[in-house]
């Protein structure tokens, strides 16, 4: 174990947190996705730095680019401390590629901070992604990459045939070496002896330093190469016969937990995974609920929780005894309120977003594509700015009552 946390100090961690999350619609307007809130005061991307704080990173490079504002301050603030002001560097893309666009691409913002690594002095660099839930001992991963004398090591997990197309997938041999790594394929491969799941790639690599300098440097060159790493460094890994998977080990018997949460409904059922007491993996930070969740002074301190309903009672007074609160398979986040007597079903409300007194949502799909955003998967988003909007053009006469009171005024009708 001794040996295994020596060889954890010779990593350098890139953690890449630029992404939009453009799937995230309205969610991601003013924060780009790694800063979204989840389980009550953590954010995504405290999954990823909590896993590398415990797993003894002690370098860590985080790559910014899509409004990076709100995340920068989050990191100073909470992680700043843990890594120490030598350990933690934040480089935004438009600084730190030198263009206004920022980073090309996943492997143009490690080549762009090559500088850092090289300084660093490290054997091995760590790419992670700052938009997944997880937890992950990183240790366990440097061990296998070490013992597989590969190049890269590529973190993968298992997900059901049918949705493998959405991912980089990972065709392998017994022994975990890679034999193909396509790109969100239309036609996944299954994984050997189970025809019904598909390894795909968690967006988690272990690179030998030097072989990826080498990579970084000729892929500047290409013209025609997108800087990514799963489009363009993988595949020059997997030709070589050099690139291994690696899968999380289960515990108490329990597969991995890992989810990216890219879209409306993958982030709201990922969200309910941790509104009980049996959380799915541990939490970077306690779970803090904000008093501005729901107006609490509205209710009684304690909700009732029936699997994934929540039911607040109102305070006792003549005017609010019916008024009962159902949220049911929704999530609200921090800064938004919900007044008593709403009920909601599979909504995501968003935060500094107020429900109003008997407001329903969820249970009329033509009334809420009118106004809300709706997925295909159900669920709904809920903004102020969609409640602002319902509120105005509801107030509005039609038409035709506008130009019969018209007539009217005038006397000709």
């Amino acid at each position: 174990m001794a040996e295994l946390q020596s060889e954890m100090s010779k990593v350098c961690a890139v953690l890449l947190a630029g992404g939009r999350g453009s799937r995230l619609y309205e969610l991601t307007d003013r924060d780009c996705k790694p800063a979204l809130p989840f389980a009550g005061s953590n954010r995504i991307i405290d999954f990823s730095l909590g896993n590398a704080l415990r797993s003894g990173i002690k370098t860590m490079i985080v790559a910014t680019q899509y409004r990076p504002e709100m995340l920068t301050q989050h990191i100073e603030a909470i992680w700043r401390p843990a890594f120490g002001a030598q350990g933690l560097h934040i480089r935004d893309g438009a600084v730190q590629a030198a263009r206004s666009s920022g980073y090309r691409g996943t492997a143009d913002a490690v080549a762009a901070n090559l500088d850092l690594i090289d300084m660093s002095g490290s054997e091995y660099v760590l790419v992670l992604s700052g938009d997944h839930i997880y937890e992950m001992d990183f240790t366990q991963m440097l061990a296998a990459h070490i013992r597989s004398n590969a190049e890269v090591t590529v973190a993968v997990d298992t997900v059901p045939l049918e949705q493998a197309r959405a991912f980089g997938v990972a065709d392998t041999q017994a022994d975990g070496k890679i034999l193909q790594f396509m790109e969100k394929p239309a036609a996944p491969p299954s994984m050997p002896g189970r025809p019904d799941v598909s390894l795909v790639s968690m967006g988690i690599y272990i690179f030998n330093a030097a072989w990826l300098r080498a990579q970084l440097l000729l892929d500047q060159q290409r013209g025609t190469s997108a800087h990514d790493f799963a489009m363009d460094i993988l595949p020059h890994a997997v030709a070589a016969g050099e690139a291994f998977a690696w899968s999380p080990l289960a515990k108490a018997g329990k597969p991995s937990y890992w989810r990216d949460v890219g879209t409306l409904d993958a982030y709201r059922l990922a969200q309910l995974d941790f509104q009980g007491a049996a959380r799915p993996c541990r939490l970077p930070r306690p779970m803090v609920i904000s008093s501005g969740t729901m107006m609490d002074r509205q209710y009684v301190s304690t909700p009732f929780l029936a699997g994934a309903t929540t039911l607040r009672m109102p305070v006792l007074n003549p005017e609010m005894l019916t008024r009962w609160t159902v949220l049911e398979e929704s999530v609200v986040l921090p800064g938004a309120h919900v007044m008593p007597g709403a009920r909601l079903h599979r909504v995501i409300v968003a935060p500094k977003t107020i429900i109003p007194a008997g407001f329903v949502v969820g249970e009329d799909l033509e009334e809420d594509s009118r106004w809300f955003r709706r997925t295909p998967g159900g669920t709904t988003l809920v903004t102020s700015a969609m409640l602002a909007r319902r509120a105005a053009l509801r107030e509005r006469k039609p038409f035709f009552q506008q130009f019969r009171d018209t007539l009217r005024s005038t006397g000709i009708f």
